[in-house]
């Protein structure tokens, strides 16, 4: 199926992680069906994730980019149109559930906000203008700790609570200009943070079955791979008529009855 993303110009914020990682696999995945990836993040990695896609041919950008700090964000957003001179679609995937817990400081909840929410919404203002021209679209990558809580990281919640809100507002603001707006949710997936974060506990293996034995399909963790799949279908021409839409990849972690897993 040709997704018609060929040329198309991708924002992707949170995309220069470690090689596994959802931001890695969605650059990836976007510049295999021919668009043009545009990779803002902090970290140095996406150096070299630009050159690797040169190397085959494919055009990339990477911007080093502190997306707690909304002057840099404008910078960036500044550069692709400089660049390209539009922006099709913006991918805010940037997130990291950092614990700032009812325990931590008012700072350290506020620095949480800045990351996972506030960043979402300046790259959104900054990239307006050409996503109006373009009639693109905006896809938010949410967290299920929006819906269920997790414990222990009111900062990321209540930030990725603000991203489904922020999703649904935006779908009926810019409606009139024929852009999208949808959230994909993601529960469990085995990237190399959740990796880290398995191997910090003491019975990390224990945990991790019990984790996977708990959803519904397969018993077991949804792929990167799946959720760039979803990313792909979403923001293509192939999903023209789906916006405000929260699309759940989580193999039915999150609205699957329990009872399902007593057959297995």
């Amino acid at each position: 199926m040709d997704l018609n993303l060929r040329g198309k110009i991708v924002v992707v914020t949170g995309s220069a992680g470690m090689e596994g990682s959802i931001g890695h696999a969605i650059t990836f995945a976007l510049a295999a069906e021919g668009a043009i990836p545009v990779l803002i993040d902090r970290n140095i990695r996406g150096i070299e994730y630009e050159k690797q896609l040169g190397q085959t041919g494919l055009d990339a950008l990477f911007i080093q980019t502190d997306m707690t700090d909304v002057d840099q964000i404008k910078n960036a957003i500044d550069k692709v149109s400089e660049k390209y001179g539009r922006i099709d679609v913006v991918i805010n995937n940037v997130g990291v559930n950092d614990g700032a817990s009812l325990d931590k400081s008012i700072e350290d909840f506020v620095a949480s906000l800045k990351l996972n929410l506030i960043s979402y919404f300046a790259t959104v203002k900054f990239a307006l203008p050409l996503l109006k021209k373009s009639k693109g679209n905006i896809l938010n990558i949410g967290s299920k700790v929006a819906l269920t809580g997790q414990g222990g990281t009111s900062g990321y919640a209540a930030a990725k609570g603000g991203v489904l809100g922020l999703t649904r507002e935006w779908a009926v603001d810019l409606i009139k200009f024929g852009i999208r707006s949808n959230a994909l949710m993601i529960a469990e997936s085995y990237t190399p943070a959740y990796e880290t974060w398995i191997n910090s506990l003491e019975n990390g293996k224990q945990k991790l079955e019990e984790i996977k034995n708990r959803i519904p399909l397969d018993s077991r963790m949804t792929l990167p791979s799946e959720i760039a799949d979803t990313v792909l279908f979403l923001i293509s021409e192939r999903s023209s008529h789906t916006t405000g839409q929260f699309v759940f990849v989580d193999g039915g972690y999150v609205h699957l009855d329990r009872a399902l897993l007593s057959t297995k």
